[in-house]
């Protein structure tokens, strides 16, 4: 059995070494060791719905962060640029914690949805956004986050029309999008690209 590897002080690592070379401390995590590229290269390579969707490719939870970006601009034509990157951003701590499917975050309760806000609280520093967004700010992202997960589970994850509509809600006032998984690179070039047109780079 591998033995987990200790600080100096001898409490174990709780930090994780990024390719930027950035050392994110997931108990105590900095807006200043936190990047974007390492952010893009880690939301290519998550899967949404643990892997179980049709195709090629994974679909991945940068292409799901560029949608869900994208709904919100339908939803609120004309929205302030950064509430449309917190929306790119609003799945963001995955990049590090993995997509944990709603049930099992259910599952591990209070401490994990604590854990998950300390993270989205720095990503959202780093990036000039409020710690917390207010409430208006986050039921747009909640429902089309939702809109988002209709359409991924009716289109590429084996639910049927009836059972999305019962579990995720049927979409109202927005035309169906067609989804195909991108491969990596092209998931992580996409969600760069919306990234940079959003911050103003």
């Amino acid at each position: 059995m591998a033995v987990p590897s200790r600080s100096k002080d001898g409490k174990p690592r709780a930090w994780q070494r990024m390719l930027s070379g950035r050392r994110l401390d997931l108990l105590d995590p900095s807006p200043l060791d936190i990047e974007i590229e390492d952010i893009a290269h880690g939301l290519a390579r998550v899967a949404r719905w643990n892997g179980q969707t049709t195709g090629e490719h994974a679909y991945s939870v940068a292409e799901h962060c560029v949608l869900v970006a994208d709904i919100c601009t339908t939803i609120r034509p004309g929205w302030p640029k950064r509430w449309r990157l917190a929306a790119l951003l609003h799945d963001a701590p995955e990049y590090v914690i993995g997509d944990m499917i709603s049930p099992f975050k259910a599952a591990l309760g209070i401490d994990y949805k604590a854990f998950e806000h300390r993270l989205a609280a720095a990503i959202h520093m780093r990036f000039g956004l409020p710690a917390d967004l207010p409430h208006t700010v986050e039921d747009i992202i909640k429902r089309a986050d939702k809109a988002s997960a209709f359409f991924e589970a009716t289109q590429i994850a084996g639910f049927s029309d009836e059972e999305g509509a019962q579990i995720f809600g049927r979409p109202r006032g927005l035309i169906p999008v067609s989804l195909k998984p991108l491969a990596t690179g092209q998931a992580q070039a996409r969600f760069l690209k919306r990234f940079a047109e959003l911050a103003g780079e």
